[in-house]
């Protein structure tokens, strides 16, 4: 039995990182927790630790990470994955997997933002050598336990849902996307690629759907944001999943890798439809907001 890490994790403190843990079982990959912040995430594991509510951010404890992780699910970690630069050295500018990523995604809308010295900066040193410290290095070129990738959310989508471009899922943009429709138009157009993604994400990590409930139509753009943070963290936990089943490829150079599921990945074998999760293995309390 395996478990992965997958972190969403922000750019700055002063915005939260979604967090998804997902542990393999006899029937399949089965998901233990999903939540909107670190915070949220360590409470899950310690009660006396009391969740913010606000949203707010937080500097990653690596190893606190890894610690909460084995707590929730029995075992140690075997493979970490998360959105963010990552590099054996200073990220100072664009690297070879930023170029890499754009010229096979760039035509899909999936080209990479810009890293320089300031975003993400230390954030992405201190987790890459605070995971290094724990024994997971960052792997760049071949996948080994445990371990530490950095993933990318927007190709891993095309991959998962076999698209021609990158899917409209990002709340923010929702005006971007649809220009000409209300904001109540817009807003449920927005749920209902959300209902799709958590679909496929299902169909592969058991409890995904249990877990996921799309908003109200009410919803504030806390709860709207927190549900992106949870989403793209468990997107992160399927490419772990995919690299672990080396249905994964390294996009970049032995310094800085972005893992992007293959093809191949889209028709891995599936949990069994008997065994799916009703919610009730999901870590109490882990899908609010």
């Amino acid at each position: 039995m395996r478990c992965v890490l997958g972190v969403d994790a922000a750019w700055t403190a002063a915005q939260p990182s979604g967090v998804a843990l997902a542990i393999e079982t006899e029937t399949g990959w089965r998901l233990i927790a999903a939540e909107s912040s670190y915070q949220r995430f360590h409470a899950r594991a310690d009660r006396s630790q009391l969740p913010e509510t606000t949203g707010s951010g937080s500097i990653p404890d690596a190893c606190g990470l890894l610690e909460t992780s084995s707590r929730l699910c029995g075992r140690p970690v075997d493979l970490v994955a998360i959105d963010m630069p990552l590099a054996h050295e200073p990220i100072r500018k664009r690297r070879e997997s930023d170029d890499a990523v754009s010229r096979a995604y760039g035509a899909k809308k999936c080209s990479t933002h810009t890293p320089n010295a300031q975003r993400p900066g230390r954030i992405s040193d201190d987790l890459t050598s605070g995971f290094a410290s724990c024994e997971y290095p960052l792997l760049t070129t071949c996948i080994r336990s445990p371990g530490l990738i950095e993933v990318y959310p927007h190709p891993a989508l095309v991959e998962l849902a076999d698209a021609t471009e990158r899917l409209c899922y990002k709340a923010a943009k929702v005006a971007k996307y649809w220009p000409s429709a209300t904001p109540q138009e817009r807003r449920t157009r927005l749920f209902d690629v959300w209902a799709k993604i958590v679909a496929l994400l299902d169909e592969r990590i058991l409890g995904v759907a249990a877990a996921m409930k799309v908003p109200s139509l009410e919803a504030s753009g806390v709860q709207m944001k927190a549900y992106e943070d949870k989403l793209d963290a468990i997107v992160c936990a399927w490419v772990a999943i995919c690299a672990l089943n080396k249905l994964a490829t390294p996009f970049g150079d032995d310094k800085s890798a972005i893992w992007i599921p293959c093809p191949a990945a889209r028709s891995a074998p599936a949990p069994r439809a008997s065994d799916r999760s009703d919610g009730r293995d999901v870590v109490e309390g882990g899908v609010d907001f």
